[in-house]
């Protein structure tokens, strides 16, 4: 009987290991899995494609946002080494941080999703090889018009300085799209260095300073859908959102050709979780999920195979799915150099005084 008694015992000591055993197995799983620090633009990214990756994997994400390029860098700048993992900057953005050695190259054997990318996507000027970078989406710095409250015709940039439009207008928050608009409006080059024509530019700005009501890159669309301004240049999926909600609001790509963008994924030099990086990347690269995020925030999107899932609704429309023509006929920001940053920023400064 007693043999029979410790037998008993032991067996449920046993099983008592057994069950402490799988626990902390799941328990250094989910710490084994850690962390992952996200700095985005804002209104970018669905809360619901980061709490699935969270489920599907374990990691925690942590997510940061910002409003400009240049916002950005300033602030990875600040912090701490290692403060960041995955940062989404926009092609030119891209190019500055290679150059300031501040990016890690990426391991493609890890990233399978990249098939689902389009040929004419891969490859970039501003990251050849994309040795650093995996394109996500983009877009154009659209004219957007509430044909109900506006009573010029607007086809160009150069329409948004007319006087008509005193006290209406919403722009982006970004001095390269505004100053890079400004200037296809005087029929220069949206990456202009001249100091002559830069001179013309500064002063075509203050003629746009008493139409801009709000300068928003975050959500421009609010003050439309609200009523608060009737016309603008945003984001092309942003006049996209308050077309849903406001059937009066028309989407214009100017005939000087629209101000350009695309966003990438990149993952940072001093990053301390680059596996968990290269499976974020990964996993927004799926069609699946970035249809999801397609539906919530639709822009130009790289990803050929989540453009299949949406359908004609997205690729039909202008101000999701940008016109092959007005690609073509658009420009992207270039990386300057200081001295002509300076100018810029000077005139940037003056318009918003």
């Amino acid at each position: 009987m007693k043999k029979r008694i410790m037998a008993l015992l032991a067996s449920l000591v046993l099983a008592a290991v057994s069950v402490t055993g799988c626990g902390a197995g799941t328990d250094s799983k989910a710490a084994g899995a850690g962390e992952l620090n996200l700095f985005v633009w804002t209104e970018y990214l669905p809360d619901s494609v980061v709490e699935k990756f969270q489920k599907e994997t374990g990691i925690k994400v942590n997510v940061s946002t910002y409003s400009s390029n240049e916002d950005m860098l300033a602030k990875v700048k600040s912090e701490t080494a290692g403060a960041y993992d995955v940062l989404n900057p926009s092609d030119y953005m891209v190019a500055q941080l290679i150059s300031q050695d501040m990016l890690r190259e990426l391991d493609f054997e890890k990233l399978p999703n990249f098939s689902h990318i389009g040929e004419s996507y891969k490859n970039p000027a501003y990251d050849p090889g994309n040795k650093y970078s995996v394109p996500y989406m983009g877009g154009a710095g659209a004219i957007v018009v509430n044909m109900a409250k506006v009573d010029i015709e607007i086809d160009s940039y150069a329409d948004l300085f007319d006087p008509a439009l005193e006290g209406q207008l919403v722009v982006l928050d970004d001095f390269r799209a505004v100053i890079g608009m400004t200037s296809k409006a005087l029929g220069y080059d949206l990456n202009e260095t001249d100091p002559a024509k830069l001179a013309e530019v500064s002063d075509k700005l203050q003629e746009l300073k008493k139409n801009v009501v709000l300068y928003d890159s975050d959500s421009p669309k609010s003050a439309l859908i609200s009523g608060d301004c009737s016309a603008g240049m945003i984001w092309s999926a942003e006049v996209a959102m308050a077309m849903e909600e406001v059937p009066s609001i028309e989407v214009v790509y100017p005939e000087e050709g629209p101000y350009l963008f695309f966003d990438n994924w990149v993952v940072t030099k001093e990053s301390p979780n680059y596996e968990n990086a290269l499976k974020w990347i990964d996993f927004v690269m799926d069609p699946e999920n970035m249809a999801m995020i397609l539906e919530e925030f639709p822009y130009l999107c790289a990803n050929v195979d989540a453009i299949e899932i949406m359908g004609d609704e997205y690729s039909n429309n202008k101000a999701k799915n940008p016109p092959a023509d007005a690609i073509s006929s658009g420009s992207y920001v270039e990386n300057l150099d200081s001295s002509v940053l300076d100018i810029y920023s000077e005139m940037w400064t003056k318009l918003k005084e």
